[in-house]
């Protein structure tokens, strides 16, 4: 009797995010492309749109952004078009590309998708330099999603998210909620009454060329264990934007490998 109903579908669908967030993207992509068959085994059409929004995730997080463009391309999926414009570093264009959409979501007072128009627009406020308003941004997506405790959609936005979580505390908006989401992401923030936010020129780096607020967090997570392309992942850019700031980031520092490049910083007391 399930052939004849799309409980399959959304089964398949919720497995697959599940895989998404344990960091198994070929489960995902195995248990989306069973969901795509029997939806169109059973002229499901409706679900297809969702499922290939979760495929583009899927690629994204694989580092495979000419394919999960391919697939957005043929879909009319903004929210997904976005996040691969971040991934290229385009923010403006994430930016124009969101700002109908969440016109239309606010209209028919679509809370989830509001919530995640608002987190993509707060990341593409944040690579494109303007933290105030990005903080401002996630100030707004806290107040939608606190009553729901809703965590999921902060911690699969990745770590720029946490950046921008860290920045809500100090400065006070929803210090609570965005300590717990930011327990999510493993990490703590210590609230602290709102500061003045210095601009990117008057923070002090001991670098007569000081390192962007992006190399930073490159340079953050070259301390970790995780590899070039999950970096990259993390960050939600394109390999090659990750290979250029490590190289501005050895070039600044004075080094010439990774190891050497974190000791360097350390040294600095950059991290």
């Amino acid at each position: 009797q399930l052939e004849n109903v799309d409980t399959p579908a959304a089964c398949g669908l919720l497995l697959a995010r599940v895989k998404l967030a344990q960091g198994d993207a070929a489960a995902a992509a195995t248990l989306l492309a069973e969901a795509e068959q029997f939806v169109q085994q059973q002229h499901f059409d409706h679900w297809l749109g969702e499922i290939s929004a979760v495929r583009i995730q899927a690629l994204l997080h694989q580092g495979a952004l000419a394919a999960a463009a391919q697939v957005a391309a043929a879909h009319d999926l903004p929210l997904s078009q976005a996040r691969i414009h971040l991934m290229q570093n385009d923010p403006q264009a994430a930016l124009r590309l969101l700002a109908p959409v969440r016109q239309q979501v606010e209209a028919n007072d679509w809370a989830d998708q509001r919530l995640q128009v608002l987190l993509l627009q707060a990341l593409a406020q944040q690579a494109a330099g303007e933290s105030t308003q990005a903080v401002q941004m996630v100030g707004e997506a806290l107040a939608l999603a606190a009553p729901g405790g809703l965590l999921r959609p902060f911690v699969d936005t990745g770590s720029p998210m946490a950046t921008l979580l860290r920045e809500a505390v100090q400065e006070g908006v929803a210090p609570l909620f965005a300590q717990q989401v930011l327990a999510a992401f493993g990490e703590t923030a210590v609230a602290q009454p709102p500061i003045a936010r210095p601009s990117p020129q008057s923070t002090a780096q001991p670098l007569l060329d000081p390192l962007s607020e992006r190399e930073l967090d490159v340079l953050k997570l070259l301390t970790t264990a995780l590899t070039g392309p999950e970096i990259a992942r993390e960050l939600m850019v394109s390999l090659n934007t990750m290979r250029t700031h490590t190289k501005n980031i050895y070039a600044k520092l004075g080094a010439n490998s990774r190891q050497t490049a974190v000791r360097r910083a350390e040294e600095l007391k950059l991290i």
